[in-house]
């Protein structure tokens, strides 16, 4: 097989087919996959333009008759019959075709629901940034959150690993999605969420060698990176990396709801975890010293003392009971949520401090007993 060949394999395990009616190269394609009887197909274009409509005549309560009219309206000023609006997009993993509105319209009625927690003006700005994941676990959680409020232009995911069943205890998905590579399958989710959004794989995942490429890929440097991987080494690579190009890192450890944030973007002189580190030496040494003083780094930048008890009593059962230590569902599903929220504050500019804190609804729900 060669180089184009494979790659274009490599895109169909999770990159959607968008096909326009309006070329006729694309409506053969169409045809062709309709007439093998194998491909589901669902065409709800008239439903998505019905609300399209009504969402743009938020004042009225608009009658068939007046539905009809609109519509008319629209076919007319687009210059386009009803079978050659919107577009068909192709999942080759679902052998499934979708007809759907063209982009500038299903974007409009996909964020519609948006305003005003995100203004017009703010949901355009949005789309002009690129965000890094690495790590998808809780970085599922994050992306996922990310393309459902249509906080990027472009997102960078990264993760070698495949998914495991144990994982499932923490990552929405369906069990014929074991032993797939887990950046196919967020990939594959935002897609059928949105077929519009730019998605870019790392396969192989971030390492020493990629790192530069995974912050400048096709010369577009990251707005905020979202670090989320369980490698050690990287972890500090990659602040490292992100602190001498002043870009932004956020962190949630999926334990008492802690975020962390680091604003190199504004203080590119602040040393990487806060300081935590510092007496393990310079930043740059720190990678040499892994091998002799992991654990204690570890412990050192996740604050072990801050750590809610079960946590810390499962470090002790590392390699005896458990092979890793616990996250829950409910842990990644909150800290994939606030990582967005506050990468949104992040990129359209909102006062946002470096620091950690928590949002622990242990904590929380004690105090009101209090």
């Amino acid at each position: 097989m060669d180089n184009s060949a494979k790659k274009n394999e490599l895109d169909h395990a999770w990159k959607p087919v968008i096909l326009s009616p309006r070329n006729q190269e694309d409506t053969d394609v169409v045809k062709k996959l309709k007439d093998t009887g194998k491909v589901m197909f669902f065409d709800t274009f008239e439903l998505q333009l019905t609300e399209l409509i009504k969402a743009r005549n938020p004042k009225r309560n608009l009658s068939l008759e007046e539905l009809s009219e609109k519509k008319a309206d629209f076919f007319s000023a687009s210059g386009k019959s009803s079978m050659e609006s919107g577009n068909w997009v192709y999942y080759p993993w679902r052998n499934t075709l979708v007809r759907i509105l063209e982009e500038n319209e299903f974007v409009q009625l996909r964020t519609v629901r948006n305003r005003y927690k995100i203004t017009q003006e703010e949901q355009e700005k949005l789309q002009n940034q690129v965000i890094g994941v690495i790590g998808l676990s809780v970085g599922q959680s994050v992306a996922l959150c990310l393309a459902m409020e249509r906080c990027f232009g472009e997102l960078r995911i990264a993760d070698f690993d495949t998914l495991d069943l144990s994982n499932m205890n923490r990552i929405r998905t369906g069990l014929f999605n074991l032993g797939i590579k887990k950046s196919w399958i967020v990939a594959r989710e935002i897609a059928e969420i949105d077929p519009y959004l730019k998605v870019t794989l790392f396969n192989e995942g971030v390492t020493e060698s990629n790192l530069e490429t995974f912050f400048t890929w096709e010369g577009k440097k990251l707005d905020v990176l979202i670090e989320e991987c369980d490698s050690l080494p990287i972890k500090l690579l990659s602040r490292i990396q992100a602190k001498a190009m002043r870009i932004p890192v956020m962190m949630d450890t999926s334990d008492r709801g802690m975020m962390d944030i680091e604003r190199f973007d504004r203080e590119p002189e602040r040393p990487i975890f806060h300081g935590l580190l510092e007496a393990f030496g310079e930043e740059k040494s720190l990678l040499a010293k892994l091998p002799e003083n992991g654990k204690e780094v570890m412990m050192a930048l996740l604050q072990f003392e801050n750590l809610s008890d079960r946590v810390k009593y499962s470090f002790s059962e590392l390699g005896k009971s458990i092979t890793s230590w616990p996250q829950l569902a409910s842990s990644v599903i909150l800290g994939g949520a606030a990582c967005c929220h506050y990468a949104r504050m992040l990129l359209l500019g909102q006062e946002l401090a470096s620091g950690r804190f928590y949002v622990d609804l242990d904590h929380i729900i004690n105090l009101n007993e209090g």
